[in-house]
C-alpha cells in the first residue's frame, strides 16, 4: 500500500545546485522540502566564478540583476612561467551575448539564491541531515534526522541528491563514481593584495623545472572588495599529508574539496608570492584559509529509479573555467521543469530518463576538459579563441541527437534543436519607446515558450490558432496531479515575432504578445527559412524548430516526444 506523499521532491543539500533546483521547482508550482545538514552557510569563497549562461538561466527567474549589483566582471587572465608573461586571455564574447563572464563567492550566490526561494514560500531546513532511503514504484521514503537530533520519515515522489561529493543519495543507489584524484594537496584563501594588476584580471602564475614539470603554482581570482582575491597555491611541505586517492572508485571514499584541521597562514601565502608575482605585492586581511583536494569522477548515470544526482554528487573535476557550479547548476535546472511537467501530469515519466541522456554527456566533457586544462594550461587547448571562450561561457551545451530533439531543418548553421536558444536585442512594441531583448521578454515566464517568425501577420493569426489548440489538449499522462499543482497557464506561452520588414502594423485579431524584429537581428541569429516556429524550453534550450504551416503538427510530435522519449 502506497504511503501518502508529504511532499512532491525532497532535494538534500542547499548549495547552489540544491537552491537552484528548489527555486526552478516552486517557480513551476511544485512543492518541495531542501534539507541541508549543515547549520548555516559556509563563509568561504569556494565556487567563485558566474559564467554567462547561468546568468541568462538567473535572468529568466528574475534573479540576474541581483547578483549583477553583488558581482564584479571578470575580464581576463596572465598567465606567467617562470616570472615572464606567456600568454594573456581576454573573456570576450560576441556581442549578442547579453552577459560577461563575473565573480561572485558561493556564500553570496547562495545568499542570493535563499533570499529568492524563501519570496517563493520555501525555506531550507537546516541542520536535517538525510540519512537513508527507500524507493518504490509509487515514490521515495527517506530517513531524516533534524537539528532537535529526532528523527522523521518523509514521503516523496521523487529525491535528488545536492549533496556533494560526499553524497549519501548517490552512495544510496550503489553508483560508481570513477575517476581519480591529483596527487597535489593545494592551500586556498581568501586575502587582500596591494599589487596593481589590471583590475577584473585573474593570475596564474607557475614554475616550470628543466623537464617542463610544474612545481610551484600561484593562482589568483578577483573578487568583489578592493585588492580582494581567492588564491590557491601548492601546500608547503610543512602542511603536506601526503595521502593521495588513486584506489577504487565503487566503495572508496573520496578525497575532493575543503578539509579541516589544517588552517594555512597569511605566511605561507605570502611566501609563494615572493616567488611568483610579476610584481611584489604585501598580503593582508586573510578570511579564511584551507587545504583541499582535487579529484575528477562522474557517475555511471544521474539517476535511479523515482532518485536523481546533480551538481558535485554526479560529478567532481579540477576547479579550472570555474565549470563546477554552473555545471551543477544547469543540471538542476534541467531535471527541474521535467519533474514539473511529469509532478503535473503534464507528461510521462519516461521523460525523465532525459536527464540522464543529457547531461551525463555534458559531465563527461567538463570533467574530461577541466583536467585537460588543469594538467597543460587553457593556453594549449586547440580550439580557437572564439570557440573557446563560448565554450567556457557555456553557451555551446547543446542536446543535438538527444531524446526530445527531432532532426534538423533550416540551415544549416542554424540553431537546431537542442541547441541554445540565442538573446537577441531590438525587439519593438508600438507602445514601448525603447527597444527589448528577447530575455526581457521570457522573464519570468514558466513553461515552454513558443516563438513565431514571419512577415506576414496572417501567418501569425495562423500559427498561433493552432498553438492555442494544441495547448487544450487534456494532460498526456496518468496518474494524481502534484501536491499544489499551478494553473494550465504555466504550459505552453505564444509570442509572435514580425520580420523587420513586416507590415506595419498586426491585426488586431492576433491575440498573443507581439514584437517587431526592428534591427533584423532576431532573423540573423535564428535563420528562420520563411515563416518558422521555434519551441524554447524552459531550460532556455530550443525544444523544436519548424515551418508555421506545420505548427499543429510539430506541437503535437513534441508533445509526444515529452512522454515517450526515444
Amino acid at each position: 500500500m502506497a504511503h501518502t506523499h508529504t511532499t512532491d521532491v525532497l532535494i538534500a543539500g542547499a548549495g547552489p545546485v540544491g537552491l537552484s533546483a528548489a527555486a526552478e521547482l516552486r517557480r513551476h508550482g511544485v512543492c518541495c522540502r531542501l534539507v541541508d545538514r549543515l547549520p548555516a552557510r559556509l563563509p568561504y569563497a569556494k565556487a567563485v566564478g558566474i559564467q554567462p549562461r547561468t546568468l541568462e538561466l538567473w535572468d529568466r527567474m528574475g534573479l540576474a540583476r541581483t547578483v549583477l549589483e553583488a558581482a564584479i566582471a571578470m575580464r581576463g587572465q596572465l598567465i606567467y612561467v617562470n616570472g615572464r608573461e606567456q600568454a594573456r586571455i581576454d573573456l570576450t564574447l560576441p556581442p549578442e551575448v547579453p552577459y560577461g563572464f563575473a565573480a561572485l563567492p558561493q556564500y553570496e550566490t547562495e545568499r542570493i539564491l535563499e533570499a529568492y526561494l524563501a519570496g517563493l514560500g520555501t525555506v531550507i531546513e537546516r541542520g536535517t541531515e538525510l540519512m537513508s532511503f527507500t524507493q518504490d514504484e509509487h515514490g521515495v521514503t527517506a530517513r531524516l534526522r533534524t537539528a532537535s537530533d529526532a528523527e522523521e520519515e518523509v514521503r516523496a515522489r521523487y529525491l535528488i541528491g545536492c549533496d556533494g561529493a560526499h553524497s549519501i543519495v548517490r552512495k544510496g543507489l550503489g553508483l560508481a563514481f570513477e575517476g581519480g584524484a591529483f596527487a597535489e594537496e593545494y592551500l586556498l584563501a581568501d586575502v587582500e593584495a596591494d599589487w596593481a594588476l589590471p583590475h577584473g584580471f585573474g593570475l596564474r602564475s607557475l614554475h616550470r623545472t628543466d623537464d617542463g614539470a610544474t612545481d610551484d603554482l600561484l593562482v589568483c581570482i578577483p573578487l568583489p572588495g578592493a585588492g580582494r582575491y581567492r588564491m590557491s597555491t601548492l601546500v608547503p611541505p610543512e602542511l603536506s599529508t601526503q595521502t593521495t586517492d588513486h584506489g577504487p572508485a565503487r566503495g572508496e571514499s573520496v578525497t575532493h574539496g575543503l578539509e579541516g584541521g589544517r588552517a594555512p597562514e597569511l605566511s605561507h601565502l605570502q611566501a609563494v608570492v615572493d616567488r611568483l608575482a610579476p610584481k611584489a605585492a604585501v598580503l593582508s586581511r586573510m578570511r579564511w584559509s584551507s587545504v583541499f583536494r582535487i579529484s575528477h569522477r562522474i557517475v555511471d548515470r544521474y539517476a535511479d529509479g523515482r532518485v536523481f544526482v546533480a551538481g558535485d554528487a554526479a560529478h567532481i573535476h579540477p576547479p579550472t573555467g570555474a565549470q563546477g557550479m554552473n555545471t551543477g547548476i544547469q543540471d538542476a535546472c534541467n531535471l527541474a521543469w521535467k519533474l514539473a511537467l511529469v509532478v503535473r501530469g503534464e507528461a510521462g515519466p519516461a521523460l525523465l530518463a532525459s536527464y540522464d541522456a543529457e547531461r551525463r554527456p555534458v559531465g563527461e566533457e567538463v570533467v574530461g576538459r577541466t583536467v585537460r586544462h588543469a594538467t597543460h594550461g587553457i593556453e594549449t587547448d586547440p580550439d580557437d579563441p572564439r570557440t573557446l571562450m563560448l565554450r567556457e561561457a557555456q553557451l555551446l551545451v547543446s542536446y543535438r541527437g538527444g531524446p526530445l530533439t527531432d532532426r534538423p531543418n533550416g540551415p544549416a548553421d542554424a540553431p537546431q534543436p537542442g541547441d541554445r536558444a540565442p538573446d537577441c536585442t531590438g525587439l519593438t512594441t508600438p507602445v514601448a519607446t525603447y527597444p527589448l531583448r528577447l530575455l526581457d521578454i521570457m522573464r519570468g515566464r514558466t513553461g515552454h515558450v513558443l516563438l513565431l517568425f514571419a512577415t506576414d501577420p496572417a501567418d501569425l493569426v495562423k500559427a498561433t490558432e493552432a498553438a492555442a489548440r494544441a495547448a487544450e489538449q487534456p494532460p498526456v499522462a496518468d496518474g494524481s496531479p502534484g501536491l499544489n499543482a499551478p494553473a494550465r497557464e504555466t504550459g505552453l506561452q505564444t509570442v509572435a515575432v514580425l520580420a523587420r520588414d513586416a507590415i506595419p502594423s498586426a491585426p488586431d485579431t492576433l491575440t498573443v504578445p507581439g514584437y517587431r524584429d526592428a534591427k533584423g537581428e532576431f532573423a540573423r541569429l535564428y535563420r528562420p527559412d520563411g515563416p518558422t516556429g521555434f519551441l524554447v524550453r524552459p531550460d532556455g534550450q530550443l525544444g523544436a524548430r519548424f515551418p508555421l504551416a506545420d505548427t499543429a503538427e510539430a506541437l503535437s510530435d513534441y508533445r509526444t516526444a515529452l512522454s515517450t522519449p526515444a
